[in-house]
């Protein structure tokens, strides 16, 4: 893998070089982090050291229409050792306004169309220019990451996209994505996704997945928000899921339930220093599975540098009860530092044949500013449940921007 990551970022220097301008702009992140944490097989406790490396390079030909970005990581195993193990997260290069009519984008790269999405080595073209309507065009070879490296290099994926532009109040869009492993059709899915405003107070959304395989309509997603002052907003909304698979997976063959879930919830700053929210759901799990969960949550501002936020959650019906509260704390120091921390505590019965159990959250956080572009950050946590009496994790990091 990490060959494949120098060779990536190498090809995509060479193809650039003699274009580059003098005027370029690298900007970025690195972030070293120590990690430790429990195994999750085996609960011995792990240590990792990891780098995150986010690179931008625009303004690369003196038009400023060109230019890369890229993201990856490498962890090495400070407690057993062994090789670095990397992940290219992303690598493109991206051209604005191509010929007057298109964006393109090359390289490996998050391709989202209503109809589906992917992590691709391949193209995106966003044809923009075509009287009201827009249209995206994608194709490549998906990535999908193991353990330890991608796993796949015989699964593709190819796509297009047809969209409304000129009207900023209304978004609508036609797509289709298509999956290939091998040769055999994996995925084979017409999508939509729509998106209107009313008289500046009043958002209705839809998105719908229908798989051509399966003949099912694998996903639909209607709702409504309504905010008459700019304190206020509610919303209701109505999800339908119908899990399908590739074809080429042996759990295409398992029979499946329909999920549903009704939503309502309101939003209110009461105050300068205070919000409140408050939920409530329906869900339903095919064959007479049904439950309610009812929430409530408060954040408190009594200073500008303090915030407090306190939840509550109770949960009835299938597959089993919950009630659960979060209460945490946060405060800073302007342009220098910022701690927090909080509580998660949960008593849940899994069904009638188990008892009453609980779940416990304790974690802390802080962040210091060294100066405008280096800071430091910490979080520990430790889980108490079923499976652990003590599960101790966090993250010491160490950022700087350029």
């Amino acid at each position: 893998m990490r060959r494949a990551i120098l060779s990536a970022i190498w090809g995509a220097s060479l193809l650039v070089m003699p274009v580059i301008a003098e005027s370029a702009e690298v900007h970025g992140r690195s972030s070293t982090q120590l990690l430790w944490y429990n195994d999750i097989v085996d609960a011995s406790q792990r240590l990792d050291l990891a780098e995150y490396l986010r690179v931008s390079v625009t303004r690369v030909d003196d038009a400023g229409k060109l230019s890369l970005q890229g993201y990856g990581r490498a962890v090495w195993d400070l407690k057993d050792g062994g090789e670095v193990k990397d992940r290219l997260y992303y690598l493109y290069a991206d051209y604005k306004d191509f010929l007057g009519a298109a964006d393109l984008r090359f390289g490996r790269q998050f391709v989202n169309l209503s109809a589906g999405s992917a992590l691709v080595d391949g193209v995106e073209a966003d044809i923009k220019k075509v009287g009201p309507v827009g249209f995206v065009l994608m194709g490549g070879r998906n990535v999908i990451f193991g353990e330890d490296e991608a796993l796949t290099s015989h699964s593709y994926s190819l796509g297009f996209s047809a969209y409304l532009t000129g009207d900023s109040m209304t978004y609508f869009d036609v797509s289709y994505y298509r999956a290939y492993d091998y040769s055999d059709i994996s995925r084979d899915i017409i999508g939509g996704s729509y998106k209107q405003y009313f008289i500046d107070s009043i958002k209705v959304y839809a998105n719908a997945r229908y798989d051509l395989t399966a003949e099912v309509f694998n996903e639909v997603l209607g709702g409504i928000k309504y905010f008459p002052t700019l304190n206020l907003m509610m919303t209701a909304e109505h999800y339908e899921s119908y899990p399908t698979f590739d074809t080429t997976s042996i759990y295409s063959v398992f029979a499946v339930d329909q999920f549903k879930e009704n939503i309502f919830r309101v939003e209110y700053t009461a105050a300068a220093w205070v919000d409140v929210s408050v939920g409530y759901s329906q869900e339903s799990f095919g064959e007479g599975g049904r439950a309610k969960l009812y929430e409530a949550g408060l954040k408190l501002r009594p200073s500008i540098t303090t915030t407090i936020g306190l939840s509550h959650d109770k949960r009835s019906g299938y597959p089993g009860d919950l009630a659960g509260y979060r209460a945490y704390a946060e405060y800073s120091k302007f342009g220098k530092w910022k701690a927090s921390a909080g509580i998660d505590y949960d008593s849940y019965q899994r069904d009638d044949m188990t008892g009453q159990e609980t779940a416990k959250k304790y974690w802390a956080a802080g962040r210091y500013k060294f100066a405008k572009n280096m800071s430091s950050s910490v979080r520990v946590e430790d889980n108490v449940n079923i499976n652990y009496s003590k599960d101790m994790q966090g993250r010491l990091t160490f950022d700087v921007d350029f």
